[in-house]
């Protein structure tokens, strides 16, 4: 069974089972960043019900779903469950897929060894024996599943990455941007993942006219620009960010926080902020626009009178 494409109309929903420790908890979490309903350890006897009926009758089935389930998991019996997944397999109005998370034996006792847990099917023997035991119990699924992936040398954001590229493509969520400007003598954004400095610009707040004005106001801006720093600055520090954030998004990384920085954070950085707010909104992007310091106190408590 080949996976579905994005123009398949039918609810896509995804069984994920494996052996315990090989990332079964890690894949759910990523499908729940993308955007799919997850459910795990779910009663695998219950399935039909959750689904429904071909006619519509009961279930209600959102696309796409993911449902995990292991060794653990109340009356389960692998051979049941192929019996189950094969007569859903055949229905016309979803698409059921299985996948499998596999890993080597020496590779789980040593995640359990690290973790100091103990496998639920070797409470009283070494974990080798449960991990045996479970990979025999579950070689008839691991043989049916349409996708296998072994995590044997995986690391987390590995797993991550993989599921990632698999299944992002049903339920494509973009990367969050936010452009905060703030002022340094404030302190700093405690979440802030790219800071950029202002300060390297001529400073409006030494003009008596424009001091009481802020970067949203024209001729604060007009101000800035007058610099011969700032545009190849600005540029430069758009590029980067076209450059950077798809890199982002890539990684699967939900949300990105970009600040720029000026003493106050009423002029240089606002400025700034609202200006890379547009190019980035120009480029396909929608961010949000936070201005921490714009309401503050006067700008002279903390830059001075000239």
């Amino acid at each position: 069974m080949s996976e579905s494409q994005p123009s398949d109309p039918r609810p896509r929903v995804l069984l994920v089972t494996g052996l315990l420790g090989a990332g079964k908890s890690t894949a759910l979490k990523v499908l729940e960043d993308l955007g799919w309903e997850t459910i795990d350890n779910f009663p695998i006897h219950l399935l039909g019900r959750l689904i429904g009926s071909s006619d519509g009758a009961a279930g209600d089935v959102r696309a796409p779903l993911a449902i995990g389930f292991d060794s653990r998991t109340r009356g389960f019996d692998p051979n049941q469950v192929i019996e189950r997944v094969k007569k859903l397999v055949q229905r016309p109005d979803i698409e059921l897929t299985t996948l499998f998370l596999d890993c080597s034996g020496q590779e789980l006792e040593r995640r359990y060894n690290e973790t100091r847990r103990r496998h639920p099917l070797a409470q009283d023997v070494p974990a080798a024996t449960g991990i045996a035991a479970e990979r025999e119990m579950m070689e008839p699924l691991r043989r049916w599943a349409d996708i296998v992936i072994s995590t044997t040398d995986f690391t987390s954001n590995d797993l991550k990455q993989a599921m990632r590229e698999r299944f992002g493509r049903e339920a494509p969520q973009a990367t969050v941007v936010t452009i905060t400007s703030f002022g340094f003598s404030r302190g700093m954004p405690p979440i802030a993942d790219l800071v950029f400095d202002m300060r390297f610009l001529d400073n409006p707040h030494w003009d008596p006219a424009l001091r009481p004005l802020t970067g949203q106001d024209a001729a604060v801006g007009a101000h800035v620009e007058q610099d011969p720093a700032f545009a190849e600055a600005f540029a430069r520090i758009r590029d980067l960010l076209l450059q950077l954030l798809p890199r982002y998004a890539a990684q699967g990384k939900a949300y990105v926080n970009v600040a720029f920085g000026c003493t106050g954070g009423r002029h240089r950085s606002v400025f700034t902020a609202e200006r890379m707010a547009t190019a980035l909104r120009d480029a396909g992007y929608a961010p949000s626009i936070f201005h921490r310091n714009l309401t503050s106190r006067a700008a002279d408590l903390v830059e001075g009178k000239h």
